[in-house]
């Protein structure tokens, strides 16, 4: 029996939960959940944002814990490997995207809190392949939000071939934006931060941001025409779309991870005068979550945490829905 916090109705507050667990089969791994991040997706998914809850939901997709069995046929773990786990659990491993190396993209992927449950939880299940060990040099304490957090923004990155010679701009300091500004400083780019939040300019400014830009402020934002070779937004908010495009240079790219529900209205000519192009990604392959834990060892990059026991997990919830997340809230498990 899995002991749990869900949630058994939109918007509802998180209750002690017990379910049967899934079996171990063959090419899975069961985890005990040490502790698990909390990201806005758990809250998108609690509240139903996007039509994909069902309910009761255990919530949970940055969890950290150490392999407790592991199935028939899996080979690169072993019962005691601390491990992390993120958005997927489990992908075919025979589609054309698997056997391309991009298992974030599998047709019938499975991911953590759709239609199962995740993390809140003492134990969960999933595809081995998707249980990433995590190397020495990575605070396990804090890991839990690179798995959804930090490899959402980590991703483009190696996607869309960012060179170290780049000037990248970075929109919102927030869970996701300031792992990239700690990302793309490492990597060697100019980067440039846009935030709503005057308060947040020094900590972006420590994080490695170069440049830091009032996201309000329609002046500083026209001032950068065509200067950014790449811009990543990671906020779920409408932006003024035509100034961030008129910030990009020849061949520049508007790159988008947050999950804006509103359409990103552009005429064409702001693409073809320049060359310039729009584009998203979801997550990241395990050999990219691999490749983003070894840069962070090497690097020391940390997510900046917060944290709250598991059994408090409601307060966690309201801190993050009250815009006081400084910058990722991590759980601990204390069943």
């Amino acid at each position: 029996m899995i002991k749990a916090y869900a949630a058994t109705e939109a918007g509802g507050s998180l209750t002690a939960f017990e379910y049967d667990a899934k079996p171990v089969g063959p090419g899975d791994v069961e985890i005990a959940v040490e502790s698990c991040g909390i990201c806005h997706s758990d809250l998108s998914m609690i509240d139903n944002e996007w039509g994909l809850t069902g309910y009761p939901i255990v919530p949970g997709h940055e969890i950290v814990g150490r392999v407790a069995k592991a199935g028939a046929g899996v080979a690169h773990l072993k019962e005691g490997d601390r491990v992390g786990l993120g958005w997927c659990s489990s992908s075919c491993l025979h589609c054309q995207p698997c056997m391309s190396g991009d298992h974030n993209m599998c047709v019938t992927v499975e991911q953590t809190i759709v239609g199962r449950h995740g993390g809140f939880a003492d134990r969960v299940v999933c595809g081995a392949e998707w249980a990433v060990a995590i190397p020495d040099g990575v605070d396990a304490a804090k890991a839990g939000p690179l798995f959804c957090g930090g490899v959402t923004v980590f991703n483009p990155i190696v996607q869309l071939n960012v060179r170290p010679t780049d000037r990248v701009g970075v929109v919102g300091v927030g869970g996701l934006g300031h792992l990239a500004i700690k990302f793309l400083s490492k990597w060697g780019c100019e980067v440039t931060a846009f935030t709503s939040s005057g308060a947040k300019t020094d900590e972006a400014r420590a994080m490695g941001a170069h440049h830091v830009v009032d996201s309000r402020d329609g002046d500083a934002v026209a001032g950068l025409a065509g200067r950014l070779d790449v811009i990543i937004s990671t906020v779920n908010v409408p932006l003024q779309w035509d100034a961030y495009f008129a910030a990009l240079g020849p061949r520049g790219r508007l790159h988008t991870v947050g999950a804006v529900l509103e359409p990103i209205p552009t005429a064409a000519f702001s693409l073809i005068m320049g060359q310039k192009s729009l584009s998203g990604s979801p997550l990241g392959s395990p050999a990219v979550v691999a490749d983003m834990l070894e840069f962070c060892a090497r690097h020391e990059i940390a997510p900046t945490t917060e944290h709250f026991p598991m059994s408090k997990v409601n307060d966690a919830l309201a801190h993050l829905r009250d815009g006081k997340a400084r910058y990722r809230v991590v759980l601990d498990a204390d069943f």
